[in-house]
């Protein structure tokens, strides 16, 4: 027995549903994030108007280079909601990366954003891997752009001698990262040891050493 033929006028229906269903734009002119609120929604409840002021909409953390003083070389300062309480609702974000010689943002991935960077200084090799498993990867130098599809996992690394630095825009005002190293094995509780041995193709000794090298300090 076949299915019956799915009328025309309700495909179009569904197309029409399907772009009434994406993020609304704002209600009103503001929308500051309550951030003491214990309020749940998906985002952040309005603070009340007569308490909004020009610092909601303020940040000065971007203007300088971040200090690097980590394993990976690099570091990222954020300006997103919860720096920026005035980005609640509006679906945009910033961000800085700073990297000394040789230094790295791993493999991550934002959930909820498309990434596009400009160079502020030095020069970085970026990639990222589609669904197809194919790298997309080259060089940019200062003044230049380079976007991030949504989802996708990618990564940037400074193999100058010299600092670099880029500013990062997202189309969320809360991309969220996933960086996949620490997903995977620094995760809490912890993924079973078994489940990544057979993911990478390794013993669990080796699994149990890069969860202990992963692992915060103390």
């Amino acid at each position: 027995m076949t299915s019956p033929a799915v009328p025309l006028s309700l495909l179009l229906l569904f197309a029409i549903l399907s772009n009434t269903f994406a993020d609304p734009d704002p209600l009103q002119d503001t929308c500051v994030a309550d951030l003491s609120s214990g309020v749940t929604i998906n985002g952040f409840v309005c603070k009340p108007s007569n308490n909004v002021s020009a610092n909601d909409f303020f940040f000065d953390g971007l203007k300088n280079p971040g200090l690097i003083n980590n394993s990976l070389g690099s570091l990222v300062t954020a300006a997103n909601v919860l720096k920026i309480p005035g980005l609640n609702t509006l679906g945009v974000s910033l961000a800085r990366v700073d990297y000394a010689p040789g230094g790295v943002n791993p493999p991550h991935t934002h959930p909820r954003a498309t990434e596009i960077v400009f160079v502020l200084e030095g020069e970085l090799e970026v990639g990222f891997i589609t669904t197809a498993n194919i790298l997309i990867t080259r060089t940019i130098m200062v003044g230049e752009v380079f976007t991030f599809p949504k989802g996708l996992v990618h990564f940037q690394i400074n193999n100058g001698v010299g600092n670099a630095s880029v500013l990062a825009a997202f189309n969320s005002q809360l991309p969220g990262t996933q960086a996949i190293a620490l997903t995977l094995f620094a995760a809490s509780p912890p993924v079973p040891d078994n489940v990544l041995a057979k993911a990478f193709q390794i013993g669990t000794m080796e699994v149990d050493n890069i969860k202990s090298g992963l692992a915060p300090k103390k």
